[in-house]
């Protein structure tokens, strides 16, 4: 194995532990107090940890990539955190929430592909049709066990908000002198993602925080994870592009689900580990098709 291409699977390893990381502090979070107020503290700390980089996003940063830093944080922070934790509020387990964000893939590579003007290939399309079979049954075995279905809508709304910003990130970044340091462009965004959630907190009376422990665990979990799974993902969507690092997304579902029965020490059922199984088929044939379309490009352009 190549050294980059060892760098690239230790950032994908990374990517998603840090990632799966983030559904089980919301569920963690929404036992202890309503969504907006678990969004707003955790916005509000993120935003505090990464000021020291707003300086250098003042220094390097025009008006242009301030608007377009606010609007990848609305759409990759804001609303999919949104989506993320009153779906676990609603009672979404965090491995059926991860489920559904991993459908982002099938969005992001044929949203590519019509921008390209080219035809999906019968394996992304067999990758395609497994990964959302996957989560139909998850989701089936989820509605089963007394989950609303408008609660399952949540999650669906955040992918959906993922997938506009990472084509957003990475149509912006695809020449050297559009791209945006990474911790300002962080920093900027968290900044952003502070005042949606606080100003959706405060007018409903969901500012003051609960005295609990269990919800600052929660949300120094979901800071500490956020800055690093945002981080992470950035880093992989400019360095490998967005559909390796959406593809990696399918992943975390499993590992999600793995840790939320540990945790709670119950037994998933058995349509939901199929669906996880059935997944991880979809990530396997996805990322077969990505390397084989790269090692087309590499010969191509050689």
């Amino acid at each position: 194995m190549s050294t980059s291409s060892h760098s690239g699977a230790l950032r994908g390893a990374a990517l998603v532990v840090v990632w799966s990381s983030g559904f089980l502090s919301a569920e963690l979070g929404a036992a202890h107090a309503a969504p907006g107020t678990l969004l707003a503290w955790r916005c509000l700390v993120t935003a505090v940890v990464l000021a020291p980089w707003l300086p250098a996003a003042c220094r390097l940063l025009d008006r242009r990539d301030w608007v377009r830093q606010a609007v990848v944080g609305v759409l990759c922070q804001a609303l999919y955190l949104t989506g993320v934790v009153h779906a676990a509020a609603a009672g979404v387990p965090a491995g059926t929430s991860a489920l559904v964000a991993s459908l982002q893939p099938a969005l992001v590579l044929v949203a590519a592909a019509l921008a390209a003007g080219r035809r999906l290939t019968r394996t992304q399309v067999g990758g395609l049709l497994l990964g959302t079979a996957g989560v139909a049954l998850t989701a089936v075995a989820d509605l089963g066990s007394g989950t609303a279905l408008v609660a399952m809508a949540l999650p669906f709304v955040a992918m959906l908000a993922l997938t506009a910003g990472t084509l957003l990130q990475e149509r912006w970044s695809r020449h050297p002198g559009d791209s945006v340091p990474l911790m300002p462009g962080l920093a900027v965004q968290a900044l952003v993602t502070a005042g949606f959630a606080v100003g959706a907190a405060a007018p409903a009376g969901h500012l003051a925080p609960p005295a609990a422990p269990g919800f600052w665990v929660a949300v120094a979990w979901g800071v500490v994870a956020g800055v690093s799974s945002y981080a992470l993902y950035y880093v992989v969507t400019a360095r490998d592009g967005a559909q390796r690092a959406s593809t990696l997304l399918y992943l975390t579902p499993a590992l999600t689900t793995l840790w939320g029965a540990a945790s709670a020490g119950r037994t998933p059922p058995a349509l939901t580990l199929l669906g996880l199984v059935v997944s991880g088929a979809a990530v396997a044939l996805l990322q077969h098709s990505h390397r084989c379309s790269e090692r087309v490009r590499v010969a191509s352009s050689g």
